[in-house]
């Protein structure tokens, strides 16, 4: 049911993770943010959000969203995708979380990059927090977030055989438990000659 939608590690993970949530800790989330981000597949945006919002812990939760909203805030000419621009952006959102909300603030600046500071052309018209922004007081704000274009992904042309014994039973194959589509069941393939 999940393939093609590429969540095949995220509900390995998922599952690891509460079997370890049960063994390890009885059942009950860790409120503990090294323990709760230690968890498989936990990274700094889960920890974040899930800390943030269900026991009150003042985590940023940097998504796309946020780090589009704090670089305009900020005026932050510099690629979004880099891990020092990402840390920056970590950095004052870490600065700025309301210690006494940090719930509302998270999904409020996640709220506001999705429906008003928006890819492109953001609606500064409507912003509650425009006369803080550095983008729209320098003209900017269409310019923001800088983000270089990804590489286009390679293409690979496989043949595939689907094997049928008298039975009607399936021959399959389990690919490596590391690269693409990692433990998955497919039917027996090879690259096709160019």
């Amino acid at each position: 049911a999940w393939e093609g939608l590429g969540y095949y590690s995220r509900v390995r993970n998922l599952q690891e993770a509460v079997r370890e949530v049960q063994t390890k800790y009885g059942g009950v989330v860790p409120k503990n943010p090294d323990e709760f981000g230690a968890l498989k597949g936990v990274g700094p945006y889960t920890k974040g959000a899930v800390l943030s919002i269900a026991y009150g812990l003042p985590i940023p939760a940097v998504d796309g969203n946020v780090m589009r909203v704090f670089s305009r805030i900020f005026c932050i000419e510099e690629d979004i995708g880099k891990q020092r621009t990402k840390n920056l952006v970590t950095k004052l959102a870490q600065e700025t979380i309301s210690k006494e909300d940090p719930s509302s603030f998270n999904q409020g600046i996640m709220e506001l990059g999705a429906l008003i500071c928006k890819p492109g052309k953001p609606a500064c018209l409507l912003c509650p927090v425009r006369e803080y922004c550095k983008a729209f007081e320098n003209g900017k704000q269409n310019e923001l977030p800088i983000k270089e274009k990804k590489k286009k992904g390679k293409i690979v042309h496989l043949t595939a055989a689907v094997l049928l014994d008298e039975k009607g039973n399936v021959l399959l194959r389990k690919r490596p438990d590391k690269g693409l589509l990692a433990n998955l069941w497919e039917f027996p393939n090879e690259l096709s000659p160019k």
